[in-house]
């Protein structure tokens, strides 16, 4: 492979600069999940937006213990009452129901004694107590969420208390798929002499949908250069990101490289210092965003974390950064000279310490060294071993 190998974050930064955000477009709360705020969510009342009570009891006004009081209603929730409550008087009222004029309190119904049409008070009431006040989860022109959020359970369930009914969001992006060689057969399909069975089209398609984004119909490109500049000049009319495995080494039936030189694809970086992933292509055509990722398996999970997931991220608004931690090694690991490793692990909870066990043979064709894989170890380059409990950075694979 000619030219210099560049790192692992000027690769990352490389793909970000090329980045350019995608138009928003407003969708339904029922169609929020996992999408990503292209605008703030801004409180459009006050949440609650009234006194509630915090429990069942009965609203009264503060005072002592040991008081006999004439309960003269009920709060219900949706169902106020609209008696005043005075002096000498209690309305019964259930959680979350709103607390009626005159009450500064609620007393809890395990701290009354009922008889008929009255109760008897065995606790004191403080003012205020149980009480919800209006503004105390949000608060009228409150900037509830902010642009470039990733919605999920608890950011849906805040955008509706805030009043949100359509939440303007990034457009997601579409992502074409592409496996090359004249070897590779669909799932479950009979094999041949020579060869396999495409597992890179599934495991890209879900770690597409993983990042947020839409994997469009993935295609095999045979190990022909007319037919896969044919495919990816389709893809490139249609998607907002090409995604190809395989077909970017050296090699006489590698095509990639010189088809995409030949549609105006711009090149980039070709060639990573690291391992597994060396042979990684990017470049981009009018906005485009063109992904070669070396074709072994683990080659191209790696690649595709580090690559393509912030990048996706980045076109919807959100932040590119992995999820990453410090760790401690959980066994020796060699050192490879000149190029980084990312190393599957697995990550456990030792004495307070995270710790990252190599998750097996570490063999980029060995698609099972990703099962039961938390996170990559970064290893950096030099000689000889890194040892047990040498501290490392993880990042989290999902």
């Amino acid at each position: 492979m000619a030219g210099e190998l560049i790192s692992i974050e000027q690769a990352k930064r490389k793909v970000l600069d090329a980045v350019q955000p995608l138009a928003r477009e407003t969708v339904t709360i029922a169609d929020g999940l996992g999408r990503v705020l292209a605008e703030d969510v801004v409180a459009s009342g006050h949440v609650p937006p009234f006194p509630s009570s915090a429990m069942d009891g009965y609203a009264v006004k503060a005072a002592p213990a040991f008081r006999s009081l004439s309960v003269i209603g009920e709060s219900r929730a949706g169902s106020p009452s609209d008696a005043v409550v005075t002096s000498g008087e209690a309305i019964r009222v259930s959680t979350g129901a709103a607390v009626p004029e005159g009450a500064d309190a609620v007393i809890r119904q395990e701290d009354v004694e009922q008889e008929a049409g009255m109760i008897r008070t065995t606790a004191e009431t403080a003012a205020g107590a149980n009480i919800r006040w209006p503004g105390e989860d949000l608060r009228r022109g409150e900037t509830v969420l902010r642009a470039g959020t990733v919605l999920g359970t608890a950011e849906l369930g805040t955008a509706v208390a805030a009043g949100a009914a359509e939440l303007g969001v990034a457009r997601r992006p579409q992502v074409a798929i592409f496996s090359t060689g004249d070897e590779l057969r669909a799932p479950g399909e009979p094999l041949g002499p020579g060869e396999i069975h495409n597992s890179n089209a599934p495991m890209l398609i879900a770690l597409t949908v993983r990042a947020g984004a839409s994997a469009l119909t993935p295609e095999r490109l045979p190990d022909d250069r007319l037919h896969t500049q044919a495919g990816l000049e389709g893809a490139l009319e249609g998607a907002d990101v090409v995604v190809i495995s395989g077909g970017v080494s050296v090699g006489p039936h590698d095509h990639v490289r010189p088809a995409l030189g030949a549609l105006g694809v711009a090149e980039r970086f070709w060639g990573v210092a690291l391992q597994p992933g060396k042979p990684t292509w990017f470049g981009e055509r009018d906005g485009k965003l063109v992904f070669g990722l070396p074709g072994n398996p683990v080659s191209t999970v790696v690649t595709f974390t580090l690559f393509v997931r912030p990048a996706l991220a980045a076109l919807q608004g959100a932040h590119p950064g992995g999820r990453r931690a410090q760790a401690r090694l959980g066994a020796a690991i060699r050192r490879n000279p000149a190029r980084e490793q990312a190393v599957r692990v697995r990550l456990e909870d030792r004495d307070s310490a995270t710790i990252a066990i190599p998750n097996g043979p570490q063999g980029s064709h060995l698609v099972t060294s990703l099962l039961g894989a938390d996170a990559l170890a970064f290893i950096p380059a030099g000689d000889g071993e890194l040892a047990p409990d040498a501290p490392v950075t993880v990042e989290y694979l999902d």
